[in-house]
């Protein structure tokens, strides 16, 4: 039996293995509530198993191994409202097995390697982000993960990185000119050391989206470097710089936010959510909060933490837009750029 809803909201959040999914989703959670939202993870639909892969001698990441005709078939049924029996990929066994049934909610997230790869699921999504982890930051995040959760070889992951490489760059990089986000995380600039833990995080926020406008620092539309350390922060060597300013990304006209460093006291991060506008939150506080309520999460005290809710709550409110339209449609049936997405196009 379906599920009636006004509008089912798709989101879709696409990255490579080992790209901090798992901790956005758990931030998504966080925000929209886990009785709103469903997940579908895209690995559910390979069409090989780890053996039959194995055997034709591709890796998941090759659409030949994924069957993107049964995905854009069931995800749009959710998206009217109707339920599907979906298929199961047993990350442990390599198995494919019997499928489960999945009613569409409020909001449904797809996330996987291929969220935005056909033309024809990119099309249902309503708001996508990509996680764009740096190669020498993957490497890190990926060897520590691997290896700590999965027993793996430091030997091990170093091949299954390099196998994955050319797929990773012909089939998965080359869809984050189609995300309405990317959070991209790479090495810091703030000093030159290669064991340094510390990143920078860019949110490259497309213009011209509907329902969507993007976050900025100080002054919309404005180039600005900040260095907000002094003595409102409690800043150790070498301290916080942030950035926001237009720019050309893949093709796509952009605006970016980036942060250089990391907080040594999370409660601070409010006196920079403060100056940050558009940022989708319903009170004062609310991103600060979020970060604390979950310090335990990777990146709670970077801008890997701070991006991540911030796009969750531009994805709340871009739900709360997109609902209000099924409500009222006439309002938001006209006046669209052409291109842009829009509930009835």
């Amino acid at each position: 039996m379906s599920t009636q809803l006004d509008r089912v909201v798709l989101i879709g959040v696409a990255g490579d293995s080992g790209c901090g999914k798992s901790t956005f989703l758990r931030r998504l959670t966080d925000i929209f509530g886990a009785e709103f939202m469903t997940v579908i993870c895209l690995d559910d639909y390979h069409s090989l198993d780890r053996q039959g892969r194995k055997q034709a001698g591709i890796t998941a990441l090759n659409p030949k191994a994924n069957d993107f005709d049964l995905m854009y078939e069931q995800i749009k049924a959710l998206k009217s409202g109707k339920g599907i029996n979906k298929p199961i990929y047993n990350h442990e066994t390599g198995m494919i097995e019997a499928s489960e049934h999945i009613e569409p909610n409020s909001v449904v997230v797809i996330e996987g390697l291929h969220p935005l790869y056909d033309y024809r699921v990119r099309e249902l999504i309503d708001f996508s982000v990509y996680l764009d982890i740096g190669n020498e930051v993957k490497i890190n995040w990926k060897i520590q993960r691997d290896m700590a959760e999965r027993g793996h070889t430091y030997e091990d992951v170093l091949d299954s990185i390099n196998a994955r490489t050319p797929d990773f760059n012909a089939y998965i990089e080359s869809q984050k000119q189609y995300a309405d986000v990317v959070i991209q995380v790479l090495p810091t600039q703030l000093i030159k050391d290669h064991k340094s833990r510390l990143l920078r995080v860019r949110l490259i926020e497309k213009e011209g989206i509907a329902y969507f406008e993007p976050a900025y620092l100080f002054d919309e539309g404005s180039t600005i470097v900040w260095w907000p350390c002094g003595r409102k922060l409690t800043c150790a060597y070498p301290g916080i710089k942030m950035y926001y300013g237009p720019d050309n990304f893949m093709g796509n006209e952009v605006s970016i936010l980036e942060l250089d460093g990391q907080f040594d006291n999370i409660k601070e991060m409010i006196y920079v959510e403060s100056h940050l506008s558009k940022t989708g939150t319903k009170y004062y506080g609310e991103m600060t909060e979020l970060l604390l309520n979950h310090k335990d999460y990777p990146g709670a005290n970077n801008g890997t933490g701070l991006f991540q809710i911030l796009v969750g709550l531009k994805m709340r409110e871009t739900y709360e837009k997109i609902t209000a339209s099924a409500k009222t449609p006439s309002k938001y049936l006209f006046g669209l750029k052409d291109g842009l997405r829009g509930p009835f196009q």
